[in-house]
């Protein structure tokens, strides 16, 4: 059990900051009780014995107030410092040292905790513990073995916080889980509860895999046992084996005699069969050659060697004149291809001026249409009949320029006078208009002064009505009256409506006669203009026909050396077809003529070996000379045979 022994407090709200103001206090068992008036430092002990264990400040304070005041103590730094002496769980002693600092700094106050030590004796020696290695707080905590919230709440608990049993429920049962540790019991017992689902479910795979461990146990038990019972069987198959290749060995051996005299008695079996067939077939041979032979040679080998000499000669001379001929043949394909690409090179370009002159008549029967409807609408004659020459073309094309000519002349003399005319006509239109102008404003003038007269009239008369009794007046009125009614009546004369509706009905005839010749010109303009696009239609056709002949001039330019050279001059359409089909008809005699002399040739030469073979066998034998004659036979045999892969 913990127990708390002496304390001292230096610089701590109203404990002084010096050395002989340092304060110890010492507490006594099993009771210690602080009196004191107001102010006298009871709640400092309380909250210095706080903070020492727990390293909480007094509620509602802050470090700077827990420290005294430097104004008080007249310091510019004040350090505080609390020193607790106690016995931890174990009964050891212990001592704890916290020191703070408050600075002041104008009208502010700035404070800091100092270092803090834990010091420990064991075994007689003192052990220091700093804060700067440790958290001195739960070592203080470990040390006493009571909780914070014990410390804080229940055992130096402050006067302020001294009525939290009445606060609310929820602080309240905040305070009583702190004291209690209700959360870590509750964390513990989650813990507990995990740990021991956790251990169930270990259990159970455990059990499970125990199962299937003593399933293993009693299926390698039965393994063992079945091993032991097949090893006992294998030991005497083994002896059964060893027994029975014992008796094998001698067997193996009497068969291995058997099978080589076997095969040596075959192999001689062979060898009577083969020499058989051999003198069979050399008796089949001789017989033919027999047979065959007409005459014997009488010579010697040396005349019969010098015979095969001529007779290899004679081969290689053919072999020689067999490769000319290849050689000869070879050059004439060739030849023959040229040839051919030649041909297929002038049949491509024959076709594409065959095209180009189908397209040529097509257009000159165009133009002897055109030419013909054309000579009949301009009444030409000499035109009817197609198709038309080159003379009656140029006769046709200076008909039609000197008849354009003319009626371009024809047509600028009539418009010529047209323009005249309708310059006179369009003049006297002016000078009609003109005219009617001046009328419009005479009648005008003639209105106005009518009207005048008409209003002076009426003045008169109403100066007449006024003045009725007035006869001279009356008499001078009369006078006017009269001499303003023959006025107007020289106006209306003078201005006669009927003369000048007659002369604007004739100068309206006149406008339609100018309409209509005008209309007649235009029917004369079109004529002329359809004249005019049948004439560069036929340029057109002409500059078409010389870029055709210059084309034609080209390609017979670009081949005139080559068809020369060939033939000696330059050929028409039907001379070349007729040079290429006799050329193709060499190409395939010459074709037969080689085949046929392939055939013959090879003829002859299997006739002449066949023929020397059979006498050189036949005087070989006659001679006795049976190594000589297959020598010979075996070489003219690969000689034919090398001649004929040549071929």
């Amino acid at each position: 059990m913990s127990k708390i022994e002496k304390m001292s407090i230096l610089g701590v709200r109203s404990f002084g900051v010096e050395d002989k103001d340092k304060q110890v206090i010492t507490f006594f068992s099993p009771l210690t009780v602080l009196v004191g008036p107001n102010g006298a430092g009871k709640t400092t002990i309380i909250e210095c014995l706080k903070y020492i264990t727990s390293g909480d400040f007094p509620p509602g304070s802050k470090g700077s107030t827990f420290v005294h005041d430097p104004k008080d103590a007249h310091e510019t730094d004040v350090r505080a410092q609390i020193r607790l002496q106690f016995r931890d769980v174990n009964g050891d002693p212990v001592a704890v040292q916290r020191s703070m600092q408050s600075t002041q700094k104008g009208k502010k106050t700035e404070f800091k905790t100092l270092e803090g030590v834990i010091t420990r004796f064991k075994h007689g020696e003192k052990v220091g513990l700093s804060s700067k290695c440790a958290e001195m707080d739960r070592e203080m905590i470990s040390a006493l073995g009571v909780s914070k919230a014990v410390i804080s709440h229940v055992i130096f608990c402050h006067q302020e916080d001294s009525n939290w049993p009445l606060s609310e429920g929820k602080a309240l049962k905040q305070k009583f889980d702190d004291i209690f540790s209700a959360t870590r019991y509750i964390k513990v017992l989650e813990t507990l509860r995990a740990l021991r689902m956790k251990q169930a479910s270990i259990i159970k795979t455990c059990q499970t895999e125990l199962k299937y461990l003593k399933q293993n146990k009693d299926k390698a038990q039965e393994i063992k046992e079945l091993l032991s019972t097949k090893e006992t069987q294998l030991a005497s198959s083994k002896e059964s084996v060893q027994r029975i290749e014992s008796q094998i060995d001698p067997l193996e051996n009497r068969m291995y005699d058997i099978d080589s005299s076997l095969s040596k008695v075959m192999k001689l079996d062979n060898d009577i069969k083969a020499l058989d067939s051999r003198k069979k077939q050399m008796e089949d041979d001789n017989r033919e050659l027999e047979e065959k032979m007409e005459q014997v040679f009488q010579g010697t080998d040396d005349q019969l060697q010098d015979m095969y000499q001529n007779h290899q000669r004679t081969v290689k001379e053919k072999e020689r004149r067999l490769t000319e001929c290849q050689r000869d043949l070879e050059r004439a394909g060739r030849e023959c291809q040229r040839t051919n690409r030649i041909k297929s090179d002038l049949l491509v370009e024959q076709g594409r001026l065959q095209l180009e002159a189908d397209r040529h008549t097509q257009n000159i029967k165009k133009r002897d249409t055109q030419v013909k409807s054309l000579a009949s609408f301009l009444e030409l004659e000499g035109y009817e009949r197609t198709p038309l020459n080159e003379r009656q073309l140029q006769s046709f094309h200076r008909q039609v320029k000197e008849r354009l000519d003319q009626d371009t002349e024809a047509l600028n003399q009539t418009m010529h006078e047209m323009q005249e005319k309708e310059a006179q006509k369009q003049q006297s239109i002016d000078d009609l208009r003109d005219k009617k102008t001046g009328l419009e404003r005479t009648i005008e003038l003639k209105r106005d002064i009518q009207a005048k007269k008409q209003q002076e009239l009426k003045n008169i008369k109403s100066d007449l009505q006024r003045l009725e009794g007035s006869s001279s007046r009356l008499q001078e009125l009369e006078t006017e009256l009269q001499k303003a009614e023959r006025e107007l009546d020289n106006a209306v004369q003078a201005c006669t409506v009927d003369s000048l509706k007659a002369e604007v009905v004739e100068l309206q005839k006149e406008k339609t006669e100018l309409d209509q010749a005008q209309r007649k010109l235009d029917q004369e303009m079109e004529l002329l203009n359809t004249h005019t696009a049948a004439r560069t239609q036929m340029d057109m056709l002409k500059k078409t026909k010389m870029e055709k002949e210059e084309q034609v001039r080209k390609i017979k330019s670009r081949h005139n050396e080559e068809l020369v050279s060939l033939m000696g001059h330059f050929p028409s359409k039907k001379e070349l077809e007729d040079w290429i089909y006799s050329k193709s008809k060499e190409i395939n005699s010459t074709r037969d003529r080689l085949n046929k002399m392939k055939s013959v040739t090879l003829f002859n030469d299997l006739f002449f070996l066949r023929t020397f073979l059979a006498v050189t066998s036949t005087v070989v034998i006659i001679l006795g000379f049976k190594h000589v004659s297959s020598v010979i036979v075996m070489q003219c045999v690969s000689g034919l045979k090398s001649m004929k892969n040549e071929m």
